[in-house]
């Protein structure tokens, strides 16, 4: 066994890109790999995430403005309307990636969903005219580094009048050895065998996470684990 596994240290390179971020990404490759994705955020964590937070923050028949940053394939918007759909909720999402081949895959896949609109855009630099009722961001702050992380957290607060929601990974041995596992076996799609491996290397432990959430100035703010190597940070009734 490669004995690097077994270190849980942040491993962050910003030239070493996830092959779905990279821009000569094929659709083909793409597509099966974003599938794959929404396969492990039905069964791995993400949606039990979201769904729990979800039941809290929508009431019926109220309306509600929901930012999705960093939305890759779409599906938790989806998913957000789908609930708010069962809840008799009204939501308006706005769900943003700053990669132009993946917004097109999602969109292609919300066409029953007309609450969604969709915006390519740089979660480190974006500035909307309006505030949301809600911000969201879902497996994405591993993607970039400490400092971007914090300035990122500073951003989407100020862009939420009731509420922020951050999910992501959990970096721990035990996940480490989890997600190489899982992609040697079942996730074998190269993709998403190389995206999975470097997203856990560069997730943030649960003590990293709660120190970004101080040094971005964030007070009150809850933090727990979550099944399978998974965590949420989040602000709520802030109104």
């Amino acid at each position: 066994m490669d004995l690097d596994l077994l270190r849980n240290t942040r491993k962050f390179d910003p030239e070493l890109l996830e092959l779905m971020d990279r821009p000569d990404s094929s659709n083909t490759e793409l597509a099966q790999a974003l599938i794959n994705l929404q396969k492990l955020n039905r069964h791995f964590g993400s949606y039990r995430i979201i769904r729990h937070f979800l039941n809290r923050w929508l009431k019926p028949g109220e309306t509600l403005t929901i930012l999705d940053a960093c939305t890759g394939f779409g599906d938790i918007p989806r998913l957000v309307v789908e609930s708010a759909r069962r809840k008799g909720s009204q939501v308006k999402v706005l769900a943003v990636d700053m990669q132009p081949t993946t917004l097109e895959i999602a969109q292609q896949r919300s066409a029953l969903f007309p609450e969604i609109s969709y915006a390519q855009a740089d979660i480190r630099s974006f500035e909307p005219g309006d505030r949301f009722d809600i911000v969201l961001c879902s497996l994405a702050l591993h993607h970039f580094a400490w400092r971007e992380a914090v300035e990122i957290l500073q951003r989407l607060s100020r862009l939420s009048d009731r509420a922020v929601l951050i999910s992501d990974l959990a970096r721990s041995i035990s996940g480490i050895l989890g997600v190489y596992l899982l992609t040697s076996t079942v996730f074998r799609h190269p993709m998403t065998k190389f995206d999975g491996r470097l997203s856990i290397r560069r997730a943030f432990s649960f003590a990293e996470m709660r120190r970004l959430a101080t040094e971005a100035g964030w007070e009150r703010f809850g933090h727990r684990r979550f099944l399978v190597s998974h965590q949420a940070l989040w602000l709520e009734n802030r109104s």
